[in-house]
C-alpha cells in the first residue's frame, strides 16, 4: 500500500529543506466535475499513476502545464525553460508539445497550507484538465508556506506534489533560502526544486516507476540513493539543496543536479526516453 510521507528533501545551515508529498492510497479529495461537467478524474489520481503517460506518447503526446501564481511569486521564464528541457531531456514530448500557461490567482487566506487547502485552491483555479491527447499538468507558485514547516526546529519545505498531475511550489520559502548564498540564484533553486518534485510526477523512486535496480534510500522513501541523484534527498550526512548546489558551483559543475543512471534507466523502462 502506498504510504503517506513527508519526504525531506535537504537541510541548509539552520533550515532543514523538505519537500512533502502525500502518497496514501486516496490523493485530497476533489469533485470529479467540481459541478462544471469537466471530467476530472483523470487527474485527481495518486502521485506516479500518469507517470507513463507523462513520459510515453502512448496515449498523450501533448502537455499542457498550467502555471498558477500569486502576484509576485511567478517563476523566472529560465526555470520554465529549463524545466521544459527536463521534460524533453526524459520523455517523448517533443518542446513544441510542451505548452505552458500562466495566470495570476488571489492569494489565498492563510499564511500555511496544508495539501487539502492546496487541492481546494487547485479545485477553484485550475483551468485545464486531460483533454484528448493533452495532458494536463497544475503547479501552484504562492506565497504562503507549507503548515508542515515547524520554524523552531528549522524545518521548511520548498515543495510538494500531491496527485497524480499537480504541484505546489511555495516560492516565497524558495526565494527566502535562495537569498542566503550569493552563489546560488533563485532561479537554480527553482529549477532544482521544480525539477526534483516533477520527477516524483515521473514516478521516482518506486512511486508509481518500478525501479529496475534497488536504489530507493532505505532512510528516505521515494529518494535515491545515488549520491549527486536530483533525487537524493541527502539527509544522513547532515546536508542539503543549498550545501549540494553550493559545492557544485564552487567546483565549476553546472549548478543543478540531474538524474542518475539509475533513475533515468527506471525512466526508459517505463516509456521514457
Amino acid at each position: 500500500m502506498k504510504r503517506i510521507s513527508l519526504i525531506l528533501l535537504a537541510v541548509f545551515g539552520l533550515f532543514l529543506v523538505q519537500c512533502g508529498s502525500q502518497t496514501d492510497d486516496q490523493p485530497p479529495s476533489g469533485d470529479d466535475d467540481g459541478g462544471t461537467g469537466v471530467d476530472r478524474t483523470g487527474n485527481l489520481l495518486a502521485i506516479g499513476d500518469s507517470a507513463r503517460d507523462i513520459l510515453s506518447n502512448d496515449n498523450f503526446d501533448r502537455i499542457l502545464i498550467e502555471i498558477a501564481y500569486v502576484n509576485g511569486f511567478r517563476p523566472s521564464s529560465i526555470s520554465i525553460d529549463n524545466f521544459r528541457d527536463y521534460l524533453v531531456q526524459h520523455s517523448f514530448k517533443t518542446r513544441e508539445n510542451i505548452v505552458v500557461e500562466y495566470h495570476q490567482v488571489d492569494p489565498p487566506t492563510e499564511t500555511e497550507l496544508s495539501f487539502q487547502q492546496v487541492a481546494d485552491i487547485e479545485a477553484e483555479v485550475r483551468q485545464n484538465y486531460n483533454d484528448g491527447n493533452t495532458l494536463a499538468i497544475f503547479i501552484y507558485f504562492t506565497g504562503a508556506s507549507s503548515e508542515n514547516d515547524d520554524l523552531n526546529e528549522g524545518l521548511v519545505t520548498l515543495g510538494a506534489v500531491y496527485r497524480n498531475t499537480s504541484m505546489v511550489i511555495f516560492e516565497g520559502t524558495v526565494r527566502l533560502l535562495a537569498s542566503q548564498d550569493a552563489a546560488i540564484t533563485v532561479t537554480d533553486v527553482e529549477t532544482a526544486t521544480i525539477n526534483h518534485e516533477f520527477g516524483h510526477l515521473f514516478g521516482l523512486v518506486n512511486l508509481g516507476t518500478t525501479p529496475v535496480n534497488d536504489h530507493e534510500d532505505p532512510n528516505a522513501s521515494n529518494h535515491c540513493s545515488v549520491n549527486g541523484c536530483l533525487m537524493r534527498a541527502e539527509l544522513e550526512f547532515g546536508s542539503g539543496m543549498m550545501k549540494a548546489l553550493s559545492a557544485r558551483a564552487s567546483k565549476g559543475m553546472a549548478i543543478v543536479p540531474v538524474l542518475d543512471s539509475d533513475c533515468r534507466l527506471d525512466l526508459q523502462n517505463n516509456g521514457g526516453r
